[in-house]
């Protein structure tokens, strides 16, 4: 049964790498290999980290030489990926059991990733999350992925909550770890919280004025709209 009363969310947003999924092993062995097969060798792992949070296809634009190698590099890259994936993806401690808090209270949720749906769906499946979203939005299903907030109205629009507007948009939370979150959820409209497990810091994040600091997922589950 749905919550209600005041503090009560709309519905919360979730991005998936590292905000539920621990993928932060995979995303840097993808890396390495596609750079080091197209390129001949990998920049520094933070340069490819600091990406995390955007499309695929518009991080490995910024390494390829000529537009084709793009297309390329994408191939290799989601072909490593499909070969490790299972062996290297976890959920984060306590990500699960905030999922399941949530559910108890009826608040709808959905996934806003940047990664495509076959390999959205297989993280969420090997992370034993698939069935606790109505909704998932990946990179397949928008032209402009984050930082534009269209992935975020996407899914607003899938849950029924189009309608809101003004400050009752901001009675829905989206959930991420990057900048690139944090700028699609106040581009969209609705209220932002920090993820502080994954690879981004306070530092990097704090410019982009999230509206909520979560230190772990435990903290969700006191959280409450103002």
């Amino acid at each position: 049964m749905r919550e209600d009363g005041a503090g009560a969310w709309q519905a919360v947003l979730f991005d998936l790498d590292g905000t539920l999924a621990d993928t932060i092993d995979l995303i840097v062995r993808s890396f390495r290999h596609t750079m080091e097969h197209h390129l001949g060798g990998a920049p520094p792992d933070e340069v490819w980290l600091a990406t995390i949070g955007r499309p695929l296809r518009d991080s490995l634009g910024e390494f390829a030489r000529h537009p084709g190698q793009k297309m390329e590099m994408l191939k290799t890259y989601v072909a490593f990926q499909r070969e490790v994936h299972d062996d290297l993806v976890r959920p984060y401690p306590g990500a699960l059991e905030a999922l399941e808090g949530l559910r108890d209270r009826g608040v709808p949720m959905a996934v806003v990733t940047s990664k495509g749906e076959e390999i959205a769906r297989r993280t969420l499946g090997v992370c034993g999350m698939e069935g606790h979203f109505a909704v998932l939005v990946t990179a397949d299903q928008v032209e402009r992925g984050k930082p534009d907030p269209e992935p975020v109205h996407r899914a607003l629009d899938l849950l029924g909550l189009n309608r809101l507007e003004g400050e009752e948009r901001r009675e829905v939370l989206f959930v991420g770890d990057s900048p690139f979150d944090m700028e699609a959820g106040r581009r969209g409209g609705v209220q932002t919280a920090a993820a502080l497990w994954g690879p981004f810091g306070r530092e990097q994040l704090t410019p982009h004025a999230p509206d909520h600091w979560l230190e772990h997922p435990d903290d969700l589950g006191a959280l409450r709209r103002g």
